[in-house]
């Protein structure tokens, strides 16, 4: 078999989905976080041939390799005939064999031998009597010894060329020592890279170590510091906890992103072994990419402060180029000042698992993460606000996501412009909403009443449709609105129902009232449309947003249609926890979600 660097494999197999790559020849369904299908390598009815992320294994007859196995074994390729086949799949231009690339694959293995007997000396420091001060440290932060084993956590020693010295006796250079990252040249020639810090061994998805991090005791700066890139090491592809996860997510638990090795840590001890922390830099393309291969929906939990709430978006932004039916993201907000290790330490795990629980898809929280800090009490700010959120929506590639997040962004954006953000509008008052009166005598009559201003709302104006079509469902009208309301949702739901989704500005007058008359209810909006008075806001001069604003008014003063509301929210949020990754499922409950919050806050402003 000839030799090839082991970085450009690993990059060849990072590149080539195997679950669709076997679901070519194989007929696979999902199987919790795994997939099945009969083994095509000897004849079985009962499926027991399992693909995971990066590999399959078949239980029946023990098969088992990666997605390069799978092509020889499948097709009879021999080794670089399937490398060059995938490869060429993967736009990866195959290494040529040549003195220098065996030459740099061995210097790679020969890191790898380096920073595994670094490891080995790092720990007996960490627990002899130089050791004492990172001992105490990590101990004091919660951790067990078992724990600190389990991640091979150590001390680097504090005086010079230490670690040289220790590891001179096993044959190993200090010419080495700078090649694996674990000393530098400086001034005076070569220094230790990690001096007096509690050391963090970093791994591949295999559990390689590849780099060290470490983190000085007391107040020194830099608090952490991890090694420089290598031939073993890259920032950027490279997660923290990864080899630990993969099982963890395997055996169903949640993939978790946050921001340091102690919260991986923390999480894993206390029973969240699905974490994993980006080393000192921003989430990339090839984070994202690896824990999309692991989970569907990886939560997100950075810390709650200004930076933390920064790399969200980043992530967000990032993401979106990337996002499709089959890969989103969770958001997990924190308390205030907390991160997963603080939190974990004050409220325990089943506090935290709580949390958890209650993760956001991106779909919730996406419209708030882009309105934090934007100008909205001007017409100017609020058209650059519309303006990024249909950007954000059309950066996804999948042009059927994109629409659907295009309308969720607006129907919030149109929903909360009175107050997005939390900023209430300042300027001239509002010339709409003439108020219908509330004859305590007789409610049914006031809702009744009510009821026909809204329907007249949405005959003069149905591009509102899209964005209360949920709560106009609940209203109890009298007989003649409730034949023009199941029109109304029959004409929302025809052939421009595409349109509307991705514009809201398709619906107009003309055609609606065409529709109606071929269902015979012409007459009966136009007995609604001449009401007299109608309120301003139900007017056909009135604005898109003079209009919304008085049907939610109109529905905030129906208290037994904002129960319904309520109600119906309640029972979306729990199929939501229960189906975290039906895409109808979430975007019933963001929609239920909008139009509850919106109801609530009409009610206040009426009273």
């Amino acid at each position: 078999m000839p030799s090839l660097p082991s970085s450009f494999l690993d990059e060849l197999r990072a590149r080539t989905p195997i679950a669709a790559l076997i679901g070519r020849s194989v007929r696979l369904t999902r199987s919790g976080r795994e997939s099945k299908g009969c083994c095509p390598f000897h004849g079985e009815k009962t499926p027991s041939f399992y693909v995971y992320d990066d590999h399959y294994h078949c239980f029946g007859c023990g098969e088992h390799g990666d997605v390069i196995t799978f092509v020889m074994k499948s097709t009879g390729a021999p080794f670089m005939e399937a490398v060059e086949s995938l490869a060429a799949e993967a736009g990866l231009e195959v290494p040529k064999a040549s003195p220098q690339a065996a030459e740099a694959e061995q210097r790679r293995a020969g890191i790898a031998d380096v920073l595994e007997a670094a490891g080995a000396q790092y720990q007996k420091w960490l627990f002899g009597p130089e050791g004492r001060a990172g001992l105490d440290y990590l101990r004091g932060r919660g951790l067990s010894e078992a724990t600190i084993k389990k991640f091979g956590l150590g001390w680097s020693g504090e005086g010079r060329n230490v670690l040289a010295s220790a590891l001179s006796r096993q044959g190993i250079t200090t010419e080495q020592l700078v090649e694996a990252g674990l000393m530098k040249i400086g001034d005076r020639g070569p220094v230790d890279m990690f001096f007096s810090r509690v050391m963090f061994p970093i791994t591949d998805r295999r559990g390689t170590k590849i780099s060290f991090g470490g983190r000085i005791l007391g107040d020194g700066q830099p608090k952490y510091v991890n090694g420089p890139e290598t031939a073993a090491f890259s920032k950027r592809r490279s997660l923290y906890g990864l080899n630990f996860a993969r099982e963890a997510v395997r055996q169903g638990q949640n993939l978790i992103v946050v921001e340091g090795y102690m919260d991986v840590i923390a999480l894993a001890q206390a029973g969240f072994g699905g974490a994993v922390a980006p080393l000192g830099t921003a989430l990339t393309d090839d984070h994202l990419a690896e824990l999309w291969k692991l989970s569907p929906a990886p939560v997100i939990c950075f810390d709650a402060d200004n930076a933390g709430r920064r790399a969200a978006m980043r992530t967000v932004e990032l993401a979106l180029e990337g996002l499709a039916p089959d890969r989103t993201l969770k958001f997990l907000r924190l308390p205030e000042k907390e991160d997963p290790d603080s939190l974990i330490r004050k409220q325990g795990a089943a506090f935290f698992k709580s949390q958890l629980d209650g993760a956001l898809p991106l779909s919730a929280v996406l419209f708030d993460m882009v309105a934090e800090g934007a100008v909205t009490n001007t017409p100017e700010g609020r058209a650059a606000l519309r303006a990024r959120l249909i950007s954000i929506a059309a950066k996804i590639p999948d042009k059927a996501l994109s629409g659907e997040y295009r309308a969720l962004l607006l129907d919030r954006f149109f929903a909360e412009r009175p107050s997005i953000g939390g900023k209430k509008r300042n300027g001239p008052a509002k010339i709409t909403s003439v108020r219908i009166p509330r004859p305590a005598i007789d409610p049914a009559a006031a809702d009744a009443e009510r009821g026909k201003i809204m329907t007249a709302i949405l005959l003069n104006h149905p591009q509102l449709l899209p964005f209360v079509e949920e709560a106009y469902c609940l209203i109890d009208l009298p007989p003649e609105c409730a034949d023009i309301r199941a029109t109304l949702l029959a004409f929302l739901a025809t052939g421009t129902e595409t349109k509307v989704t991705q514009t809201h500005e398709t619906l107009d007058l003309p055609s609606l009232l065409t529709h109606l008359h071929k269902n015979a209810l012409s007459v009966a909006a136009a007995q609604i449309l001449s009401m007299s008075p109608l309120p301003a806001g139900a007017s056909p001069e009135a604005t898109l947003a003079e209009a919304a604003d008085l049907w939610w008014e109109m529905f905030g003063l129906m208290r037994s249609s904002r129960l319904k509301l309520r109600e119906q929210r309640d029972e979306q949020q729990m199929r939501y926890m229960a189906a975290p990754d039906d895409p109808e499922t979430v975007a019933k409950f963001i929609r239920l979600n909008a139009a509850n919050a919106r109801a609530e806050r009409a009610e206040r402003d009426s009273d």
